[in-house]
């Protein structure tokens, strides 16, 4: 007579679209932390400079920003000193452009071992986003360090007021922003390989519609009415108000983003979900 045995893991070989396991993310949050763990250390491993690059970047990035927009092109910075306004677009931008771009490969790139083991896929561009916010706090840190330098210059009135604790808020939303078109575009990647270079080429175009370099008050009539329904930009305006008290902000922009990304990352883990059993056959 055969016992019956309690299985730790069953895999099944289909399952409803709406059968998603988030719990099990949870049981997995060691390998959660070992995945980032990989993706920051491999990022700088074997260069001379190595995490010295995280600040390289944006201060150069920023430099050329205000040699070109702000010296050459007389672009309207709010009346914040350019590097600050730069600085902080930058950092916020930078962040969610490293979300997607990096979440959407996610089958393509670890193919290898998505096809050896299981384990609930939605850990890998998890991972990312985690990995990319510890890039972005060290990118914040510098943001803060000029902020503290123009306040000790008298060049920049320091804004402390309870809009502060928008921020935090920014940041996740914008998390989610890039986690669910990332996961939308890694689904779409395993099957048409083009969406990868419309999407190199839709992040580029995207920074010029995303108040990066102008505020949204340089802009009206069809053009403000056509950003502000930007995720991004209203994202990194309401970053810029609340932490240099400049920029555009209203509680109905912001509700606005807000079921966005929560809709956007509903129908990607769905779309995700779908993708993942079926991906090897395609990828």
């Amino acid at each position: 007579m055969i016992e019956k045995q309690d299985w730790t893991e069953v895999i099944s070989p289909k399952r409803s679209l709406f059968d998603v396991k988030l719990h099990e993310l949870w049981h997995y949050r060691d390998l959660i932390v070992l995945f980032v763990k990989r993706d920051f250390v491999s990022i700088y491993k074997q260069t001379i400079l190595g995490p010295l690059w995280l600040f390289i970047q944006p201060l150069f990035t920023t430099i050329t920003f205000v040699l070109i927009f702000s010296r050459i092109a007389r672009l309207s910075t709010d009346g914040i000193p350019p590097i600050l306004f730069y600085m902080s677009g930058i950092t916020m931008w930078t962040y969610f452009a490293d979300c997607l771009t990096k979440t959407s490969n996610t089958f393509t790139s670890n193919a290898g071992i998505f096809g050896k083991v299981y384990f609930p896929r939605l850990v890998t561009p998890i991972s990312i986003i985690i990995s990319n916010l510890i890039k972005f706090g060290i990118q914040f840190l510098l943001l803060l360090i000029a902020y503290a330098y123009f306040v000790f210059n008298k060049e920049f009135e320091p804004v402390l007021t309870i809009w502060l604790l928008l921020i935090p808020v920014v940041i996740l939303l914008m998390a989610l922003l890039g986690l669910g078109l990332g996961i939308i575009f890694s689904s779409f990647t395993t099957k048409y390989r083009d969406m990868a270079f419309l999407l190199q080429f839709g992040v580029q175009l995207l920074m010029y519609g995303s108040a990066v370099i102008y505020p949204l008050s340089s802009t009206s009539g069809t053009i403000f009415n056509i950003l502000k329904y930007n995720p991004v930009a209203i994202l990194i305006e309401t970053f810029k108000f609340s932490l240099l008290g400049v920029g555009y902000f209203s509680f109905a922009s912001l509700s606005y983003v807000i079921v966005f990304c929560v809709i956007l990352l509903v129908v990607g883990v769905l779309i995700f979900n779908k993708v993942e059993q079926t991906f090897m056959d395609t990828v």
